[in-house]
């Protein structure tokens, strides 16, 4: 074995490398890549091609040897002037989208490359053209019409258009609103959807995680307190229901709310005022109410763990989100409104382009975590392919592997049993006590698992 390849060895120059490649291998490689490759002499005309090319024009390279290259895009489509800069300067240019006649005979969208040919005295063969198949990204980047948004929401599945049109009619009454949905699809979107649509507009949106404090402190921060009430309480302190005043209160995950506080709540929901803790005055509010829950709260209700009073007082109006796993038509859509997201976060100059390749993946995924998980996912995507075209060894590993990350979801499952408490303790155990990858697995979210380790008292195996 060559000293070079040896285990352990620095790492190899890739110049050096190739010097060492036999030509067969080197061909094998080509052969395999999903990208298309045309070769194209000094007068851009087509020495040949390798197979991905073939399949994506959908002609032979005997057919084709000889012609010149715009025959294949069409005068208007030829990207002639890119060509010529890399023939000139030697320069390779990246990423230039242009059309061409694919195999079906429809005309469909090509990502370009280019990169000058040299021989071994460095004098110019040509240039070699990388072209990857964007057709299905971008008619579907071109399909996201005003129609398929509401708020930041996205979605074209007849589900999603149905949840639309519920948000739009409901927004404009002040009607105490309940979303129900799993983790990671986007309930305080529709949360801010139903408030920015509302007569409320103009006034605040304030969010309150009820799962995140403990009774006591939950109180306080929903109806604010006064000086002394409890030690700390160093001075009067307006709650989260004052703040919201003439805007939308977002209670989210209602469904973890104790009965002692489901009571001070009932009486705010039915007469709109607060009493601070620590004080007997009423104090009138002017909010809507809007709150949300991933829990099946008529399980809540059979257990005694929510008061029915309660229940009916928060569900005037019900909305309900599908997870993703039940609209994967919109996934492509869903991609490119996250990527320009990402890439607006990041202050890059514009979303990468999306392979075939990685949106079959990303179509493929059962997405316990659902939006959340997906949007996670293209980050990583993002990361790793340096804002060029993402691949599908840019994805999470996780999502190369469907088959196994087939798990049972916890919502599959009764609250507080037994099933429950094994699925959790599985998840943790398998995921080596990582709450971020556990609960991805169970598709909650690390709030929730935070709590359900907390109920069942579970830790770490010795």
């Amino acid at each position: 074995m060559n000293k070079d390849f040896k285990s352990g060895s620095p790492g190899l120059p890739i110049a050096r490398l190739l010097r060492q490649i036999d030509p067969t291998s080197m061909l094998s490689i080509i052969n395999a890549l999903r990208e298309g490759i045309i070769a194209l002499d000094t007068d851009l005309h087509i020495l040949t091609m390798n197979p991905a090319a073939e399949e994506i024009l959908g002609r032979s390279r005997l057919d084709l040897a000889g012609a010149l290259v715009c025959d294949l895009f069409g005068n208007k489509a030829c990207p002639e002037d890119v060509l010529e800069e890399t023939l000139i300067s030697g320069e390779a240019i990246i990423d230039f989208q242009t059309t061409v006649q694919l195999a079906d005979g429809q005309r469909g969208h090509v990502l370009l490359r280019t990169s000058p040919l040299l021989d071994r005295d460095g004098s110019s063969l040509g240039i070699a053209l990388i072209l990857g198949d964007v057709t299905e990204v971008t008619t579907l980047r071109q399909q996201l019409n005003p129609s398929h948004r509401l708020g930041s929401l996205v979605g074209r599945d007849p589900k999603m258009r149905e949840l639309f049109d519920l948000v739009s009619n409901v927004a404009s009454s002040e009607a105490t609103v309940l979303i129900q949905g799993e983790s990671g699809t986007g309930k305080e979107l529709v949360a801010r959807a139903v408030h920015e649509a509302s007569g409320r507009a103009d006034g605040p949106f304030v969010q309150v995680n009820c799962s995140a404090l403990s009774e006591n402190l939950l109180e306080s921060e929903l109806f604010g307190h006064v000086k002394g009430a409890y030690t700390g309480a160093v001075g009067d302190r307006k709650g989260r229901f004052q703040e919201a005043s003439g805007g939308t209160i977002f209670l989210d995950e209602i469904g973890d709310v104790s009965p002692v506080v489901q009571v001070k709540l009932l009486r705010v929901l039915q007469e709109r005022v607060v009493e601070r803790v620590g004080d007997n005055q009423s104090i009138p509010v002017n909010v809507r109410v809007v709150s949300a829950t991933n829990r099946d709260l008529e399980t809540l209700l059979a257990t005694g763990r929510m008061r029915e009073d309660f229940f009916y007082r928060i569900k005037v109006v019900s909305l309900t989100i599908p997870p993703l796993r039940d609209r994967r038509e919109d996934i492509p859509l869903l991609v490119t409104h996250l990527l320009e997201k990402i890439a607006l976060r990041e202050g890059n100059s514009g979303p990468p382009p999306v392979s075939g390749e990685a949106l079959r993946l990303l179509m493929n995924s059962d997405w316990p975590g659902n939006v959340r998980e997906l949007e996670n996912a293209l980050e990583h995507a993002m990361v790793l392919s340096r804002g060029e075209t993402i691949m599908g060894p840019h994805l999470p590993p996780e999502l190369r592997r469907t088959e196994a990350r087939r798990v049972k979801n916890l919502h599959d499952v009764p609250l507080h049993s037994d099933q429950e408490q094994n699925m959790l303790r599985e998840a943790l155990s398998g995921a080596g006590w990582n709450r971020s990858k556990a609960a991805r697995r169970l598709g909650i979210d690390r709030t929730t698992l935070w709590r359900k380790i907390k109920e069942y008292g579970l830790e770490p195996e010795d």
